[in-house]
């Protein structure tokens, strides 16, 4: 791999954070096929950095001009000199690289819809316990409301022993406002 191309892909693994996509992962299918990327991603880093990516060790020719003729080390010295290796030309990048670009900007457009429709959802939760505790606080501050509530609960469950619908013997007939004198509040 070339000077420059190393860097390429150095920076490249550098800009990946395993760990921060892992968190993201939800199913244990996900999680499997999320390790068996990594794994095979991390067998062709190292393949790529082991095989393609050593340049040969120098030849010491002076030593070998010690032990043979001049003539032979120079002959071999020129002939060793004159192969040229084939520098590896990536074809496949480029064809790909836009299917990649196109995917991670859907990836990211999908993580900000996600994380819009969360705040949407905590927005929701918030404003239903907001709910919960403003009728909780209504009812437990009307004496009235609560005995007459209890008294149908009651009934309700009676009526589903002698057979009865629940819904149908639970309807309500009083006011939520409390009485006067009670000292309960009604909130929104």
């Amino acid at each position: 791999m070339s000077g420059s191309g190393k860097n390429v892909v150095a920076k490249a693994v550098k800009t990946i954070d395993w760990d921060g996509m892992a968190k993201l992962l939800v199913t244990d299918a996900a999680r499997k096929e999320f390790l068996n990327l990594r794994r095979t991603y991390e067998e062709v880093k190292r393949t790529l950095d082991t095989k393609f990516n050593q340049e040969p060790q120098p030849i010491n020719w002076e030593y070998y001009r010690k032990g043979l003729g001049s003539s032979i080390v120079d002959m071999y010295k020129q002939a060793y000199e004159s192969i040229e290796i084939p520098k590896y030309v990536d074809k496949v990048t480029p064809e790909y690289k836009p299917k990649f670009d196109a995917l991670l900007k859907e990836a990211k457009e999908a993580e900000q819809k996600s994380l819009q429709e969360s705040e949407r959802l905590d927005k929701e939760i918030a404003k239903i316990q907001e709910l919960k505790r403003s009728l909780m606080h209504l009812f437990l501050g009307t004496r009235a409301l609560r005995g007459s509530f209890q008294d149908r609960v009651l009934k309700s469950i009676a009526g589903v022993e002698r057979g009865v619908s629940a819904v149908e013997s639970l309807t309500f007939e009083g006011s939520l406002e409390p009485a006067e004198g009670e000292g309960g509040s009604a909130t929104n």
